[in-house]
């Protein structure tokens, strides 16, 4: 798999649900269609709401890395 180029980062260290699903949210919306975000979280919740929020908006997750308590989300932007 080639490098995933990111095109703006989202950093929700520290925040806690809902904040990372709505800056998630607010980000994709900030950048064109095929474009790609990466988004930091480091709430255990993060995993899970942001892949019901990705499959809900239609919006692509391309890779999840886990760690050292961190997520790291790389989502296109689909529509």
């Amino acid at each position: 798999m080639s490098e995933i180029i990111v095109d703006r980062i989202v950093d929700c260290i520290g925040l806690f649900c809902p904040e990372p699903v709505l800056r998630t949210r607010n980000a994709i919306e900030t950048v064109d269609i095929g474009k790609v975000i990466k988004v930091l979280a480091d709430d255990p919740s993060s995993e899970e709401d942001i892949k019901a929020w990705a499959k809900h908006t239609g919006h692509e997750i391309l890779k999840i890395e886990k760690k050292d308590g961190e997520f790291h989300f790389y989502i296109k932007r689909v529509k």
